[in-house]
């Protein structure tokens, strides 16, 4: 089979398109001929040799990198009903790499069969990025009457979050960089989108909002975008963190959040969070809801495409914010 190997810690180029041994199903697992393998943040950062400060240790080298796979087992295990061979399935490996590739391995219990209306592509956006994004939703508490700006609206976790908002009946404010993201955002039903990279964004936001102040900030980048967003919120607002692809998340001091009258916390990371994920089944539980979400249409992930042999190209966009939605490799 085909695969994409890392030898070297380092840039993206490091990521080498080449034939490897096809993997054999041990007992309890099934062998997936992938159609669709997720790319996310952290395997840029574990790619540079770089735990990025969480649970993931460096992988031995060689490694095949990823942990998202959907497609059709084409194998089994021992010990695995038969019933599972020919299913069309997605599984999140866990803390083991090997996505990047044509076939992979998986236990049985990790799998998810999928229905019809469901693509690989769409699975892989929902059971990684998607279980995420269905535990911060439950720790954000978003109600109908609130006024929600969403940063990186036209990424992975935004574009869910944005989604859920209005089917709550939540106004949205979508911020995204560029002509092209802003109307996807658009398309994915904000109230009002608005392009951070233009001067003057946040007098445009305002201005849209017919100077109503924003109650909640679900912010996934950080730094100064999320500075410029936290301007918005009127008294009793939330900065609520979900990630920070800038590098580091925007910190209020207890002076400014008091000042202000507002709340800033971190929903990813902390004890609440932990306590969400801290058994198989409970990550089982958020999968299962993620799935069952885009299955009845309540969710349409946005998804770009790569091929697996351009996967290098795949880490670079991801690392300057040049893409829309999830990242998937397609075999």
């Amino acid at each position: 089979m085909h695969a994409i190997r890392l030898h070297t810690f380092g840039p993206a180029e490091n990521l080498v398109y080449e034939e490897v041994a096809d993997p054999e199903p041990a007992p309890g697992q099934v062998r997936i001929a992938v159609a669709a393998a997720g790319v996310h943040l952290l395997d840029t950062t574990l790619r540079q040799g770089d735990t990025g400060g969480g649970p993931h240790a460096l992988p031995a080298l060689p490694t095949i990198p990823g942990r998202e796979v959907a497609g059709t087992v084409d194998a089994l295990g021992e010990g695995v009903e038969p019933r599972w061979l020919g299913r069309r399935v997605v599984a999140h490996l866990g803390m083991v790499p090997g996505g990047y590739a044509e076939k992979a391995v998986v236990a049985v219990e990790k799998l998810h069969e999928l229905p019809d209306e469901v693509g690989e592509d769409q699975a892989i956006a929902m059971i990684g990025t998607g279980r995420t994004t269905m535990g911060l939703l439950r720790l954000a508490d978003l109600a109908a009457d609130d006024v929600v700006v969403v940063t990186a609206a036209a990424g992975g976790i935004g574009s869910l979050v944005v989604q859920h908002a209005k089917n709550l009946g939540a106004t949205v404010v979508g911020l995204a960089g560029g002509p092209a993201k802003v109307a996807r955002v658009r398309e994915l039903g904000a109230d009002v989108a608005v392009d951070y990279t233009a001067e003057g964004w946040a007098d445009q936001a305002l201005a849209a909002l017919g100077g109503a102040k924003a109650t909640v900030v679900m912010d996934s980048v950080g730094g100064e975008l999320a500075r410029g967003a936290v301007a918005l919120l009127g008294s009793g607002g939330r900065h609520l963190v979900i990630s920070w692809s800038s590098g580091s998340p925007l910190e209020l001091t207890e002076e400014e959040t008091a000042a202000r009258g507002i709340v800033s916390r971190s929903l990813f990371g902390g004890p609440e969070w932990r306590n969400l994920i801290d058994t198989p089944e409970k990550l089982r539980a958020l999968e299962d809801e993620a799935m069952a979400a885009v299955a009845s249409g309540q969710l349409v992930p946005a998804v770009q495409r790569f091929p697996l042999s351009e996967a290098a190209a795949a880490h670079r966009a991801l690392e300057t914010r040049g893409t829309m939605g999830k990242v998937v490799l397609t075999p």
